[in-house]
């Protein structure tokens, strides 16, 4: 294969066969289970990265089914979001996310910087109760349950609040092991329509995990919880900061540096 084929042909890998198709990524049907609750704010201090900035100490934890997903295929996904702000405008920042599918891991890692792992979560009714579950392997990690449909929310005021910003940080190491990329990314959901939104009585079990943390933002107090089902479609992202652009150190006092960063302003 030509230098030229090469450089016209790749996309993601392998090259002669991609873990995923080029965009866009239309959901049909996306089923989203968020239940915010109140959590530990110096544990939230511990996770968000500058230039973000946390806004409450809560934390929305997410069950989501995406039955129909252009390129992607039929899978669910689970993790925690956090409500942050950034540069004045809110937004969320994606802290860890577990589902059971191949092409949307390699891809959500690759193009966007979605934190995704393997693992293996649910979204279902049982009889009269939406549920939530996520298993690390064969360990219970999440458990979500909300009375289902016991009313009905403002549609509108939900798509709006799905339009919101994304804040991701993507990380790529360099073949020698030293970071390659590293970056705040910032996508939105686009073309959404919210076919229903619900609201009931709801419940969040986290269980300690050494390879999926999610109950290390513990489960101080469970605020609201909400049920969507909608059409949207998965936008690109931009870069809003680079971690790795060139600093220069100005001032350097015994053993600390003050450093000026190169995005600043």
């Amino acid at each position: 294969m030509k230098h030229e084929t090469v450089r016209a042909s790749a996309f993601a890998m392998p090259l002669t066969s991609p873990a995923f198709p080029p965009g866009p990524y239309r959901f049909i049907n996306r089923e989203y289970f968020i239940i915010q609750y109140r959590t530990d704010p110096e544990a939230l201090r511990r996770i968000v990265p500058a230039p973000l900035e946390i806004t409450e100490p809560v934390v929305n934890y997410e069950f989501i089914r995406m039955p129909d997903s252009t390129g992607f295929g039929d899978y669910t996904e689970s993790g925690q979001v956090i409500p942050v702000s950034y540069q004045g405008n809110a937004g969320s920042f994606v802290h860890q996310m577990f589902l059971n599918d191949h092409p949307p891991i390699a891809g959500g890692r690759e193009l966007w910087g979605f934190p995704k792992k393997l693992a293996q979560p649910k979204l279902e009714v049982e009889t009269d109760t939406l549920v939530g579950t996520l298993n690390y392997g064969s360990v219970r990690i999440a458990t979500g349950t909300m009375g289902y449909k016991h009313r009905a929310l403002d549609a509108a005021a939900e798509a709006k609040k799905l339009a919101a910003a994304n804040f991701l940080l993507k990380i790529i190491p360099h073949v020698d092991g030293t970071p390659r990329i590293c970056e705040l990314v910032r996508f939105h959901l686009e073309d959404i329509t919210v076919k229903g939104a619900w609201t009931g009585p709801a419940a969040l079990d986290l269980y300690s995990h050494a390879l999926a943390p999610v109950a290390e933002l513990p489960v101080l107090q469970v605020l609201s919880a909400k049920h969507i089902v909608a059409d949207l479609t998965l936008g690109l992202g931009t870069v809003v900061h680079d971690y790795l652009a060139p600093s220069e150190i100005v001032r350097r006092r015994g053993s600390s540096e003050t450093l000026v960063d190169a995005n600043a302003g």
